[in-house]
């Protein structure tokens, strides 16, 4: 229910029995105990201006906050955010080691600076939720498909950290973060079937149906580089392969710059990845009929490029094409602690972005093996 008051601030007790599916009774009495311990409190104006009758509440900003880390190749990046989703504070730390035990110690010691910086009382931090790259297994919480960075590789992680910050953490995929992310304050929001594709250094999907964040069986939903593997031919719409098409000798930003000032190669190239994003988004779209597709990443960014051709190739494909739209987060560092604080809602209720533009979660978020440029291409 704490959820439905932050997303819904000013919000009525009628209007909280709506949108959260609970009786009349039951929210009264939830409220009660959210006032008593002070993570909710009557507003002081309706959502059109001062209330005349009606009763409307918001979140208390600072009774509790969330800690949201993006776990890279190179940086570990965080943000403090409070419940009325303010980002309180926002660094980048690059890792000493790029390794588990690398990001172990810069974890603790972002989490000491962000809250030196912050100058909140540490012991309002509710919790904590970090984006990594790679499968989250659901039944054991241990992390596949890992590889950039290394040691992450078959660990349980979340326990790791837990036992380093003092304090519970949640491991959640970086890309399934930015989805999140995009469905509370972002072109997602409102659309309960979307999905979240976001191509960079290497590609993957965060897939929101029925306004849940779905992760499959085995917490690997919308691992997309395997939709496609046994088809003939390279499909692969990624950075690399973006610079390999343009014959090596330029990198993705390039290409694409070259594309806008009307290059006939690179356009050409652009054409193809196009090609390619459809070719990974259809099968997503089609079997899960999905309302909208959202373009992330250093190379779904450029959406003054990719839209139309990835639009009507699927329309061409589809009988029931979903719509097309560019990530309105600049950087999923941006979106990590919103989606974090989303992530963490139950654990307010029991007691990730914040970017300066130009950095990275989901602007490079990567499941492909390798090394992450999180630079966003």
């Amino acid at each position: 229910m704490l959820e439905t008051i932050r997303a819904g601030a000013p919000i009525s007790r009628a209007e909280i029995s709506r949108r959260a599916g609970i009786s009349k009774p039951t929210v009264s009495l939830a409220l009660q105990s959210l006032l008593q311990v002070a993570l909710v409190r009557e507003a002081e104006r309706g959502p059109e201006g001062p209330g005349y009758g009606a009763v409307y509440f918001e979140p208390v900003p600072d009774a509790a906050v969330v800690l949201g880390l993006d776990l890279g190749a190179r940086f570990v990046r965080g943000a403090v955010c409070d419940l009325a989703g303010t980002v309180r504070a926002r660094q980048d730390l690059e890792l000493d080691t790029a390794d588990a035990a690398g990001a172990i110690e810069a974890s603790v010691r972002l989490r000491r600076s962000l809250l030196d910086a912050s100058a909140l009382d540490p012991g309002l931090v509710d919790g904590v939720v970090v984006g990594v790259p790679g499968v989250v297994e659901s039944d054991t919480g241990v992390l596949r498909l890992a590889e950039n960075v290394a040691g992450l590789e078959g660990r349980a992680f979340a326990g790791e950290l837990q036992d380093a910050l003092g304090l519970p953490v949640a491991l959640e995929n970086d890309i399934n973060l930015a989805a999140l992310g995009e469905q509370w304050q972002g072109v997602a929001r409102g659309v309960d079937d979307f999905v979240f594709l976001s191509i960079g250094t290497g590609m993957g999907a965060g897939i929101v149906l029925g306004g849940e964040l779905h992760r499959g069986r085995h917490g690997a939903a919308g691992e997309v580089d395997f939709a496609l593997a046994g088809l003939d031919g390279n499909v692969d719409p990624s950075a690399p392969q973006v610079a390999a098409l343009a014959g090596g000798g330029s990198d993705a930003r390039a290409v694409f710059g070259a594309a806008r000032e009307g290059d006939a190669a690179a356009r050409e190239v652009v054409d193809e990845v196009a090609r390619r994003i459809a070719l990974n988004a259809a099968p997503i779209a089609a079997v899960a009929d999905v309302e909208l597709v959202v373009l992330g990443g250093g190379i779904g960014a450029n959406g003054d490029l990719l839209l139309d051709p990835v639009g009507r190739q699927l329309a061409e494909w589809l009988p029931f094409p979903p719509r097309l739209e560019v990530s309105s987060w600049v950087t999923s560092a941006i979106a990590c602690p919103f989606a974090a604080l989303r992530r963490s809602a139950s654990l307010s209720a029991t007691t990730f972005c914040a970017a300066s533009q130009g950095t990275g979660l989901s602007a490079a978020p990567s499941r492909r093996r390798g090394p992450v440029n999180r630079s966003g291409w």
